[in-house]
C-alpha cells in the first residue's frame, strides 16, 4: 500500500498556506499545490490519513482541468514532476502524483456551489421550508430528487467553522455584478458539461463546488475540479429518491463518526482500518470510473 502522506516535508521550502487537505508553496509567479492524504469531517481534520487520497484528488483535478478549458481557463500548468523547478527535483518521490504547479491568482473568497439534485444543506433548508441562498424551490420534492433545473448556491469561504449561505445579490455586493454573474454562469456551465460525462460512466453528479480567481484581469477556475472532496457522486445503479444516497467520498468516515457519537469537536478520534480501507476504495472507484484508468 502507498505510504500515507499527512504532512508535507520539503526541507528548506516553507508552505505559505496549510489547508485541511492541501499544502501550498509560493514559487514566485506560480504556486506548488500538494494534496496530502489528510481527511476532514464536520470541519475537523482527522488524525488518520486515507491512502492514495491525495493522488486521486490530483489526478482527477488534472483530468477535469484539461477537459473543461473550452468553458473557462484554469490555473493548471502541470503535474509532471520532471517539469517542476530544479529546487523541487530532490523531493520528487514525495511530490510525484500528488502535486501540481499552477498559476498564482487573486482568489475570490466565495465557494461557488452548483446543484442538480436536492441533497445536503439544500435538503435541510427545504425541509425547514427555507429558501436556499435566496432560491425558493417548488413544493413536493423528496430528498435526492433531481431539481427542475440546476441552481447556483454560493457560500462564504470560512477559514474555520461552517460556510454561510449567500444570495446572488450578496455575491454582487462582494465582487461586483459582472464578476458575480460570470462565476454563476461558469459554475452552471461546468456542471452541465460534467453531468453527461459522468452519467456515461454510471455516476450521478448531485452537486459540486468551485473556486475562482483573477488572473491577468480575467476570472479563471482554481483549486480543484470535480473530485470526491468537492462533489457528490452517486452510483447510478443504486439511485433511489426519497433517501440519502451512497456516494464516492468520505461517507464511511462520516457514518462511523456518527455511530460512535463523536461530539464533532477536536481532537477527532482515530479511524479503524476497515473505515480507512472502504474510504480508499470509494475514492479509487470514482477515479477509475471517471478516467477509465485502472492505476494512478
Amino acid at each position: 500500500m502507498d505510504e500515507v502522506i499527512r504532512e508535507t516535508s520539503l526541507p528548506g521550502i516553507e508552505p505559505f498556506y496549510i489547508g485541511k487537505v492541501r499544502d501550498l508553496y509560493d514559487l514566485g509567479d506560480r504556486l506548488l499545490i500538494v494534496a496530502t492524504d489528510r481527511i476532514s469531517a464536520f470541519d475537523v481534520v482527522l488524525p488518520t490519513g486515507i491512502p492514495y487520497k491525495g493522488k486521486v484528488l490530483t489526478a482527477l483535478s488534472g483530468f477535469w482541468f484539461n477537459s473543461t478549458r473550452h468553458i473557462i481557463d484554469n490555473h493548471f500548468i502541470t503535474t509532471d514532476v520532471a517539469e517542476f523547478p530544479a529546487e523541487l527535483q530532490r523531493y520528487s518521490n514525495t511530490l510525484a502524483g500528488r502535486s501540481m504547479i499552477v498559476k498564482k491568482t487573486e482568489r475570490i473568497d466565495i465557494e461557488c456551489v452548483a446543484r442538480a439534485y436536492l441533497s445536503g444543506s439544500a435538503w435541510r433548508a427545504y425541509k425547514e421550508n427555507r429558501p436556499i441562498c435566496g432560491i425558493k424551490l417548488p413544493p413536493g420534492l423528496r430528498e435526492s430528487d433531481k431539481l427542475p433545473e440546476p441552481i447556483f448556491t454560493p457560500t462564504t469561504k470560512a477559514e474555520s467553522g461552517h460556510d454561510m449561505e449567500l444570495t446572488l445579490s450578496e455575491v454582487e455586493d462582494m465582487v461586483g455584478r459582472d464578476a458575480a454573474q460570470e462565476i454563476k454562469e461558469k459554475s452552471l456551465k461546468l456542471l452541465a458539461a460534467a453531468i453527461p460525462e459522468v452519467e456515461s460512466k454510471g455516476i450521478i453528479l448531485s452537486d459540486t463546488k468551485f473556486e475562482f480567481g483573477f488572473y491577468n484581469d480575467s476570472i479563471i477556475l482554481i483549486d480543484e475540479a470535480f473530485t470526491p472532496d468537492s462533489s457528490r457522486f452517486w452510483p447510478m445503479d443504486d439511485y433511489e429518491p426519497g433517501r440519502p444516497q451512497r456516494s464516492f467520498d468520505k461517507q464511511y468516515v462520516r457514518d462511523y463518526l456518527e455511530e460512535i457519537n463523536w461530539d464533532k469537536k477536536p481532537p477527532a478520534p482515530q479511524l479503524p482500518d476497515e473505515v480507512v480501507e472502504k474510504t480508499t476504495e470509494r475514492y479509487f472507484e470514482a477515479y477509475k470510473r471517471i478516467t477509465g484508468k485502472e492505476e494512478l
